[in-house]
């Protein structure tokens, strides 16, 4: 499971703690604490650890929070920036791009959508992404209407949807690319684990495919195959019919660990204030 987390104040003197978690449907939960005044940066970003599928775009998550009064932020300036390289990621400045300290390993990949930064969306869209762009990203915005920044962790891997066939009572799923390596489990409909007998075969670039089969399986029933690895959770329902299969598929991002660590540690502060006022 991904959880996001967003960290804001409100006028109010509220600190308030948001977690997100994508399951087939998004959940939102919110903690609030009273009493508690202060300021935070006015720029935040809605998803501070995504994961990327190699070869494939991502959007990192950036935009500058306002009051909601303002129709037309100006005079705003973003520049992203890639811990541990030299040069910009990408920088916007003075109405146009400036990529002229561009990184050259990003020439040609990256884009801002010009149109929505006087809404405050300096979201930057990354493409073709290799597995070199893992890392820590840093979204700076200055504009008349205040300015910070965020840091968004950028991680890096392959996963796709199964597709599956029966045949003589056995069920295949075959995923065409997954890294890191995968792990297959198959369950059936009321959640008893199946062995199940799966190949894993590296390409010459070390990403997966993915063969997993179980027996014996029964027409109208319904299995439940998932693959996951350190970064990505797919879970499949395989549905057996008289013509073949029925399936319905949903990805969960996991958590990276400095975001578990984080959300552990402010969670453990969270009750030590509420339990001292």
């Amino acid at each position: 499971m991904d959880m996001g987390e967003h960290l804001s104040w409100t006028g109010g003197g509220t600190l308030t703690l948001w977690f997100s978690a994508f399951l087939p449907s998004e959940l939102m939960t919110s903690f609030t604490c009273p009493h508690l005044t202060g300021n935070l940066s006015l720029v935040q970003s809605s998803n501070k650890s995504p994961v990327a599928n190699l070869g494939d775009s991502q959007l990192l998550s950036c935009y500058l929070s306002t009051d909601g009064q303002t129709n037309r932020i100006q005079q705003m300036s973003v520049t992203w920036e890639k811990k541990g390289l030299s040069g910009v990621v990408y920088r916007y400045q003075d109405g146009a791009a400036d990529l002229k300290d561009q990184n050259a390993e990003f020439k040609g990949r990256t884009q801002l959508f010009t149109d929505s930064l006087m809404t405050g969306n300096a979201s930057l869209l990354l493409m073709s992404v290799r597995s070199s762009d893992q890392g820590e990203y840093t979204c700076s915005i200055s504009s008349s209407d205040g300015g910070g920044s965020v840091s968004v962790n950028l991680r890096t891997g392959a996963f796709s949807a199964p597709t599956f066939s029966v045949s003589d009572s056995v069920l295949t799923a075959v995923a065409s690319r997954w890294f890191p390596e995968p792990t297959v489990t198959w369950s059936d409909r009321d959640g008893n684990v199946m062995n199940g007998s799966t190949s894993l075969t590296p390409n010459q670039n070390g990403i997966f495919r993915v063969e997993s089969s179980v027996q014996p399986v029964n027409i109208s029933n319904t299995y439940t195959c998932r693959i996951e690895n350190d970064l990505k959770t797919v879970v499949s329902e395989a549905t057996i019919t008289a013509s073949g299969v029925s399936e319905k598929t949903f990805f969960i991002n996991k958590a990276s660990s400095r975001l578990s660590s984080s959300l552990l540690s402010f969670m453990t502060c969270f009750f030590c204030i509420y339990y001292l006022i």
